[in-house]
């Protein structure tokens, strides 16, 4: 397989310290090198921590909701740091990975929260069963069907086929921040704010086919994530990198996840409306 170029910051690291990057006798004994089975047992462990702790987060936001906005700035600060030391030390991975699934896990958790009291308060109910519980339905149904789709060869990480997800995913990000810095002063963009859901009509159409379409970028990276984990392995890169692998996946399943969120919500509100 050809060296995968990827813009997800969890996979990016200088030549200096790519760990892929092995020279003549620095070989690395068969039992410390990363392992499929191994990437997949961290990737479940770190994933059942950002259940946990999000089931933590919806209570405790619950009864402090202001504590939701405090929490995202630090989680966002936080968040960074760990992005920006795993670039120059993916070792660090072993117990940075955690971390990050504790903050992103419990912050999932508050905005969730969010969202279901706004359905509630709006419409009498929320979904059955819940927002949480239908958004990771859906997580692990995008999941399984990305990982079958690419184990059957249908989408490959090409050079293209990264250029294209890595650009589309820039300007989403954009749009976000933009989105961001008009809430302060009081407006929304059309279609993309979640309170579209909320006005009915065409605007939330046009938002739930938004929403779809990010849910479907977010899911494309799996698609690049899968290779390179695949690439890892076939490398024989270092045993910690099993740890790095899984954070990168776990960033975006969380990615996934809140999209999740968003869509069900959209449509949830559309129902109900009607």
């Amino acid at each position: 397989m050809t060296a995968i170029q990827t813009s997800n910051p969890a996979f990016n690291f200088s030549e200096a310290d790519n760990p892929f990057a092995y020279r003549e006798g620095r070989a690395i004994a068969p039992s410390n090198v990363t392992t499929m089975s191994g990437v997949v047992n961290k990737t479940a462990l770190l994933a059942t921590i950002a259940i946990v702790c999000g089931a933590a987060g919806y209570a405790l936001f619950q009864h402090f909701p202001q504590g939701l906005w405090i929490g995202s700035i630090v989680s966002f600060v936080l968040v960074l740091g760990i992005f920006f030391k795993l670039r120059s030390s993916p070792q660090a991975a072993v117990y940075l990975g955690p971390v990050y699934a504790i903050v992103q896990g419990a912050l999932m958790g508050g905005f969730t929260m969010m969202l279901e009291q706004i359905l509630i308060a709006k419409f009498g109910s929320s979904v059955p069963g819940g927002l949480a519980f239908s958004a990771l339905l859906l997580t692990g149904g995008v999941f399984a069907a990305m990982l079958l789709l690419y184990k059957a060869g249908v989408l490959r990480p090409t050079r293209l086929f990264v250029s294209v997800v890595s650009t589309a995913t820039l300007g989403v990000m954009l749009a976000y921040v933009a989105m961001f810095v008009m809430s302060f002063f009081g407006m929304q963009m059309p279609f993309l704010s979640i309170g579209s859901a909320l006005d009915g009509g065409t605007a939330a159409l046009i938002g739930i086919g938004l929403n779809v379409a990010i849910l479907g970028l977010a899911a494309f990276w799996l698609i690049i994530d899968f290779g390179t984990v695949e690439e890892s392995v076939a490398q024989g890169a270092p045993k910690y990198m099993e740890w790095y692998c899984a954070f990168a996946l776990l960033v975006t399943l969380a990615w996934i996840y809140w999209e999740a969120v968003k869509l069900v919500f959209r449509i949830a509100a559309l129902a109900k409306r009607d």
